[in-house]
């Protein structure tokens, strides 16, 4: 039993859950105010980005809407470009990275340090969709066309084609007639007068 009271060692202080607190609490600001920080330099960074892309953004056609050039704040602010796709500020607090949301998963478009890289690479994105746009309504308008075209054919055809019931009767009409032709030239070459 002495040996365990030689290895014991004096507290010569109270532990205070309220001192313990109140240094925690100390921490979290702390940590809070440097996140804070570091989010004010991605959003500042962000917005210079899309300052860049403001006049880009006037050129895109009034009827297109799937372009939307917003920076959402959080964790992690995000300068989105269309549904799918954001510009982020790397690790390093330098660097802009392009993700695309994809059904294989998140895609790295561009890295670079360089805003003007950046924004290039953003305005030929953005001119590629409207194409893709452009091509996806002009083969839906097309396809219409065709069905549109398909439907007056047929149409045409309903309206030019006999009734069922009366090419029935009328080939009936044509047998009988056939039939009783028949006979009658029967009757006259087999029975002459």
């Amino acid at each position: 039993m002495s040996e365990m009271q030689d290895n014991v060692v004096p507290h010569t202080r109270v532990r205070s859950l309220r001192e313990a607190i109140r240094k925690v609490q100390l921490g979290e600001v702390e940590r809070s105010d440097v996140v804070v920080e570091l989010q004010d330099t991605e959003r500042a960074r962000l917005e210079m980005l899309s300052d860049e892309m403001k006049d880009v953004f006037k050129e895109i056609p009034e009827d297109d809407d799937q372009f939307t050039l917003q920076i959402v704040p959080g964790t992690t602010p995000r300068l989105w470009i269309d549904v799918t796709s954001h510009v982020v500020v790397g690790g390093d607090r330098k660097t802009y990275r392009f993700l695309k949301d994809t059904r294989f998963g998140r895609t790295v478009l561009l890295e670079t340090a360089e805003i003007d890289d950046m924004a290039d690479c953003l305005t030929e994105y953005i001119a590629e969709r409207i194409l893709e746009r452009e091509k996806a309504l002009e083969g839906d308008w097309l396809n219409q066309r065709l069905q549109d075209g398909e439907t007056k054919v047929k149409a045409a055809r309903k309206s030019q084609a006999w009734h069922p019931v009366l090419l029935f009767m009328i080939a009936f009409i044509v047998g009988m007639l056939a039939g009783i032709g028949g006979l009658v030239a029967y009757a006259w070459f087999a029975n002459p007068l």
